[in-house]
């Protein structure tokens, strides 16, 4: 009888299973971890996470105004605090929940994923300004998700023409920093009614500006040789007059009658 040697090396890096059920035993996310390979000698942070080069990476975005803090017409830059969202597949990182004990989710620190350089083009503010969790949520079905938590100062046209009674229109763009539209393609994750309600409703400032409206567009942009998709915010503020009707414009205007009433005393 001839003798088959099998060499089982090639599966000492399965994860341990309970074979009888095709469910494992340890529940916990470590074994998860484990069986992503989610290790700090992971080249998974390095190279963009997909199976073939040509598959484009879509990334969703949410943006909340959580309030206007400053307008500041000399420089020509808006103070705001948003909260930003941002979902993309990992398609190295899935697996069937039933086999992990019904586990849907896995909280995982950042530095082991590879993150889109996404960046707002209009920010001009300090790096230190914003906060990034440092944990993302990663999905059965491959989803990443990770938050980012921002008091932004942007440059914006403002037109002040009609001030006090001024209205103004910014743009907040996010886009890839060094990839093209065939690789990094952006996409919005919720309509436009649904984010200016909810901004409405988690709007922590309550000052000289109100939220009129929010507008989402994508465009396409040539630069130096290629092509980039850059998601656009197109947020109108409206000025509330009346701090400067009390405190400028009422008393203009009795002094101009105080004025005209001096030209009648004899």
């Amino acid at each position: 009888m001839t003798q088959v040697s099998v060499d089982l090396k090639p599966f000492s890096n399965l994860p341990t299973a309970a074979v009888c059920n095709g469910e494992t035993t340890d529940c916990s996310y470590v074994a998860l971890m484990k069986h992503l390979n989610l290790t700090s000698s992971s080249e998974l942070p390095v190279m963009r996470p997909v199976k073939h080069w040509t598959t484009p990476t879509i990334v969703l975005i949410d943006m909340l105004l959580d309030g206007i803090l400053e307008v500041d017409e000399k420089f020509q830059t808006v103070m705001s605090h948003i909260s930003v969202y941002m979902k993309w597949k990992n398609e190295f990182l899935a697996w069937n929940s039933s086999v992990f004990c019904g586990m849907e989710l896995l909280p995982v620190s950042l530095s082991l994923l590879w993150v889109p350089d996404i960046v707002i083009r209009e920010d001009v503010s300090d790096t230190s300004s914003n906060y990034m969790s440092p944990l993302a949520t990663l999905s059965s079905n491959g989803w990443v998700h990770s938050s980012l938590r921002h008091v932004l100062t942007s440059t914006c046209k403002l037109d002040l023409k009609l001030f006090p009674f001024d209205m103004q229109i910014c743009n907040l763009s996010f886009g890839s920093m060094s990839f093209s539209d065939d690789i990094i393609s952006m996409r919005a994750r919720t309509n436009e009614s649904t984010l200016f309600r909810l901004s409405e409703q988690t709007i922590v400032t309550h000052g000289e500006w109100a939220l009129k409206n929010i507008d989402i567009t994508l465009i396409n942009e040539t630069k130096v040789g290629f092509s980039q998709s850059a998601l656009v915010y197109t947020i109108t503020i409206l000025r509330k007059p009346l701090l400067y009707v009390v405190n400028f414009i009422v008393p203009l205007f009795y002094l101009l009658i105080l004025d005209l009433a001096s030209f009648f005393i004899s």
